[in-house]
């Protein structure tokens, strides 16, 4: 490792752990030591050493069980540290607020949203962007911040208890620009779970002849929670691109927690089951990939609803956990195939200029 490089993993982790929510990291930290009766001093230095060997984040270590893995196993998974990096040279910093801003993105990939969106500004100016949000037939909305992550600052409000004044109020204070009117999923989504809106995580990638490749699809499932990401304590399921189908168990990011063959709540059998209109759902994100290509590696999140799929969100640090946890595989190989090819061609442009 040369000193560029040891410099630049030593500053991740830094990062990591003024970053680090402790009361989670103790606690896989006591699970590993104890299920492979090592010492707090060997554990700790392992992973220091993975930290700055694999490029991965210290939480990493332990999602992806790294405590129980060779050093060839360790090789082959995506990190913290490598998918910043890769998220640099894939989604530039210039182009990339089309993606972190809920905003931007709805104003840049309108073809592809459905449900009704506003600004907060457009409640204030009674603007009929928010009218059709703040009168919509289901009775309730989403209100958030443009910036919110893992389904974090977002609360669901029945529209019947607010005015406009104390909906801005409300908002003000909770520090939420952004209102969408509440969607109703699929219902073959639905009975499956009901307690949150079930999106579809499908990453999509420019190859360097710009045509899109789909790099996966998951199935994020809400247990008993109105947000279905993994970090707030649901599932997540592989599904197979070729058939739409579920084709494994439901797993947590959560270390001490076992796979699941059924819905905790529901019981319905994950294993089979079939996400509805998923030929419409490949269609729709193949084509926004397209439709702004300066960020090349996108994870969209898509909602299912009987008028059709659409667009919740796109992601330009697309989660590395729920893409590779869900299959039990590390896929460094595939962004690195379309790194290295993508630097390449860059390279041959440059000489060629």
């Amino acid at each position: 490792m040369n000193t560029r490089t040891f410099f630049s993993r030593s500053q991740y982790l830094l990062y990591y752990f003024l970053k680090l929510d402790w009361h989670k990291f103790k606690n896989f930290f006591r699970y590993a030591r104890t299920k492979k009766k090592l010492s707090s001093l060997f554990l700790f230095l392992d992973m220091l050493k993975c930290v700055y060997k694999y490029n991965i984040g210290i939480m990493d270590y332990f999602i992806f069980r790294f405590f129980e893995k060779s050093a060839q196993e360790r090789d082959l998974w995506v990190g913290t540290g490598y998918k910043y990096e890769y998220d640099l040279i894939m989604n530039p910093k210039k182009t990339r607020h089309l993606l972190a801003n809920k905003i931007d993105f709805y104003e840049a990939y309108r073809p592809f949203v459905i449900h009704s969106t506003c600004t907060i500004d457009d409640i204030q100016k009674n603007d009929p962007r928010a009218i059709r949000v703040l009168d919509n037939s289901t009775g309730k909305i989403a209100v958030k911040d443009s910036f919110g992550q893992c389904g974090w600052n977002v609360d669901i409000l029945n529209r019947s208890n607010y005015n406009n004044g104390s909906l801005i109020k409300f908002m003000k204070s909770k520090k939420y620009n952004l209102a969408e009117e509440f969607i109703i999923q699929h219902p073959k989504l639905s009975s499956l779970s009901d307690s949150g809106v079930n999106t579809i995580r499908i990453i999509t990638q420019l190859s360097k002849l710009n045509e899109v490749e789909i790099l996966g699809a998951r199935l994020r499932i809400s247990v008993n929670n109105h947000v279905d990401n993994l970090a707030s304590g649901n599932i997540a399921v592989p599904i197979d691109l070729e058939t739409g189908t579920v084709d494994g168990p439901g797993v947590y990011s959560d270390i001490t927690k076992e796979n699941v063959e059924t819905h905790p709540v529901s019981g319905i059998l994950l294993n089979g089951f079939k996400i509805p209109l998923w030929n419409e759902c490949l269609e729709l994100v193949k084509k926004a990939a397209l439709h702004r290509p300066e960020n090349r590696s996108i994870g969209w999140d898509v909602v299912v609803t009987e008028k059709g799929p659409e667009l919740l969100e796109g992601n330009h640090n697309w989660c590395k956990i729920l893409w590779q946890l869900p299959v039990n595989k590390g896929l460094k190989f595939v962004l690195q195939h379309h790194l290295d090819e993508f630097l390449k061609s860059k390279s041959i442009g440059s000489e060629k200029n």
